[in-house]
């Protein structure tokens, strides 16, 4: 089994609801296993500011899956939910992002490991740091989520 870490985020509906489904519905995946997970935060949007603030969340998971694999069944479960994507950045019922994988780096058309824009985000970062803090330090950089918004809510998912 492999080690990966993902990021989970909602700004549309029942947003704990969607985080819940995203999560039960990746541990209940062949070749997954949810290790960990994060405290919901509350965050505003990055790009297209205009739109409701999101949750978001960070897994740590077990797979067998190969780094492809897994992000194909990450898109499934966003389908399988109803994500529609309407424009880049916009609202979104679940956005599941493979951000590592092992020490794997690539550099696909389709996917790119470590996630390129993770260390810009610290809707990303800090999830991420909750449940992995050496891991995150490798890509924490404190100038590129300065000033960014981000909230540790009381909430918590479930597996």
């Amino acid at each position: 089994m492999k080690t990966a870490y993902l990021s989970l985020g909602t700004n549309l509906g029942d947003r704990l609801q969607n985080l819940t489904d995203a999560v039960q519905m990746l541990n209940a995946s062949d070749g997954i296993s949810v290790v960990r997970i994060s405290s919901v935060y509350q965050t505003d949007p990055v790009g297209y500011e205009d739109q409701d603030v999101f949750f978001n969340i960070a897994l740590e998971i077990e797979t067998s899956l190969s780094p492809d694999e897994l992000l194909q069944r990450c898109l499934a479960i966003e389908l399988e939910l109803g994500r529609v994507r309407l424009f880049k950045w916009g609202p979104r019922l679940i956005d599941i992002d493979l951000l590592l994988y092992e020490n794997v780096e690539m550099d696909t058309e389709k996917l790119k490991i470590p996630h390129p824009y993770m260390k810009e985000r610290a809707f990303v970062m800090t999830p991420l740091q909750e449940i992995a803090e050496p891991v995150a330090a490798e890509y924490w950089q404190d100038d590129l989520v300065a000033g960014q918004t981000v909230l540790k809510t009381d909430f918590r998912i479930e597996q």
